[in-house]
């Protein structure tokens, strides 16, 4: 299995490789030459698996034995997916499984997504990640700088990962007070001599826009070793994968059985997961993006017109982490429906990087859209605190900001009289979001016992203006 760029001129490359580049040369993002294709007979032999099972037949099916020997690769896999590690629960219960799944109501089930030691989804990926980069700079004696930007939950998922691991120094760029006081402390509390985190003045948009711009200098990347942890790395997105076939299993009793899932969607790698799965034979009739007030990826659907915004039109929402105008995995997605016409694609990126738009209303690939299964919705505040409470007086569940948007989107398309399972993905538990749940429904969300005072921890964080050149001068001279 070889890897190709979306925009078309850098050099193929094998799983490895993707892991410790990052952004390709080219300025794209690493996709499979071809997607493995399932039958319904494969998928009746994965559906009784554990996860870590499961999670290495999927795997293997993008990375060649003369790369990683699988027997390696299930060793990696094995060492990730235990009950230890992710053991946290809504509750302060022992989870029952790496990604448990609540049946809500007649049809309509939770893929709860947040046992890890951040408490969110990010940590499924993020803990493989930080395994196999270990493994593979270990074999190739090398090190590597991480840079990244975090809109609240990528960055503490990336830096609990990375702790201690040899050769590996991580540089987190977030927004300067945009983030929940949970997910402010996750971050900033950690001391560890390998951990930078890096404050940004400025949202999201503005510190992916800089991890970008230096991956983009290739003598600096390639100088100081530069890599990736966001989504723009394959190996987020391969882990990601894994957990829409577990889902799929937990909701259905045949492989016959079609459902549809909804997902809180904000640099559009978690639902690209999902249409990669699908892309592969999972059964999935829709994929629903759920987006908060910032919906430049819901106009898109529902119009045609991508049209990302600028920082200043970027709202700040109590669904912080989707506060995002600017999707980088949204390239991955598109590259598949100009049928991975690269030379168009980089035509359209060429635009969005030079801060314009593009529209593709008045073109057949508009129409072809439901043919991968996309549709969409947005939510707001309000509609969030009435989402937690609905959940909350109907059904004893407390739910975070994020996973409500995912909520309120799987209402606007799910009808409890169908056949079809709705299946709700779960970003993150409610406690990183506890003062929006307090509006909601009056009452503190339950937290784990070793993280009840995390907010009282010192914290610090390097202030950096909002240019590349400070980025790269800090790097420099810390790694």
């Amino acid at each position: 299995m070889m890897y190709v760029s979306t925009r078309g001129t850098a050099p193929k490359i094998n799983f490895s490789e993707t892991l410790l580049t990052g952004l390709a040369s080219d300025g794209g993002l690493y996709l499979p030459e071809q997607y493995p294709k399932l039958s319904k007979h494969d998928l009746d032999d994965l559906r009784n698996l554990s996860y870590a099972d499961l999670a290495y037949q999927i795997m293997r099916e993008y990375i060649g034995a003369e790369d990683i020997p699988h027997a390696d690769l299930k060793k990696i896999i094995d060492k990730t997916y235990v009950k230890d590690i992710f053991a946290f629960t809504r509750d302060d219960q022992r989870a029952e499984d790496i990604t448990p799944v609540t049946k809500v109501s007649n049809n309509l089930y939770m893929l709860s997504l947040s046992n890890g030691p951040t408490l969110a989804f990010k940590d499924i990926a993020m803990q493989f990640l930080g395994n196999i980069f270990e493994y593979l700079l270990n074999r190739e004696n090398k090190k590597l700088n991480i840079l990244g930007a975090t809109s609240g939950d990528t960055g503490s998922a990336a830096e609990y990962a990375m702790i201690g691991k040899k050769g590996v120094n991580v540089f987190m760029l977030s927004p300067r007070g945009k983030m929940s006081p949970f997910q402010t402390s996750q971050m900033y509390s950690l001391k560890e001599k390998n951990i930078f985190n890096i404050s940004i003045d400025g949202f999201f948009d503005d510190c992916q826009d800089i991890v970008k711009g230096v991956s983009n200098d290739l003598d600096f990347k390639n100088k100081h070793n530069i890599g990736a942890v966001n989504s723009i790395n394959w190996g987020r997105i391969i882990a990601q994968v894994v957990y829409y076939f577990k889902g799929y299993f937990a909701a259905t009793k045949s492989s016959n059985q079609y459902i549809d899932v909804t997902v809180p969607s904000g640099n559009f790698g978690n639902i690209c997961a999902g249409h990669i799965a699908r892309m592969m034979g999972l059964p999935i009739r829709k994929l629903i993006v759920a987006t908060n007030e910032n919906d430049v990826l819901d106009e898109f659907f529902k119009t045609g017109k991508y049209h990302p915004r600028s920082s200043d039109n970027t709202f700040h929402t109590s669904s912080p982490s989707m506060d995002i105008s600017k999707a980088s995995n949204f390239e991955r997605f598109i590259f598949d429906l100009l049928d991975r016409d690269s030379k168009k694609l980089k035509d359209l990126w060429d635009r969005i990087d030079r801060g314009s738009d593009f529209d593709l209303s008045d073109t057949n690939y508009f129409g072809k859209i439901p043919n991968f299964g996309f549709t969409s919705s947005s939510s707001s505040h309000e509609l969030r605190l009435k989402m937690i409470k609905k959940l909350y007086d109907e059904f004893g569940l407390i739910i975070d900001t994020h996973t409500a948007d995912g909520f309120k989107a799987a209402y606007d398309h799910f009808d409890e009289n169908e056949s079809i399972p709705m299946l709700v993905l779960e970003t993150a538990l409610p406690t990183k979001f506890e003062d929006t749940v307090i509006e909601a429904i009056n009452l503190k969300p339950p937290r784990p016992e070793l993280l009840k005072n995390i907010e009282e921890l010192p914290k610090h964080s390097y202030e950096l203006n909002n240019n590349i050149n400070d980025v790269k001068e800090f790097i420099e001279g810390n790694s």
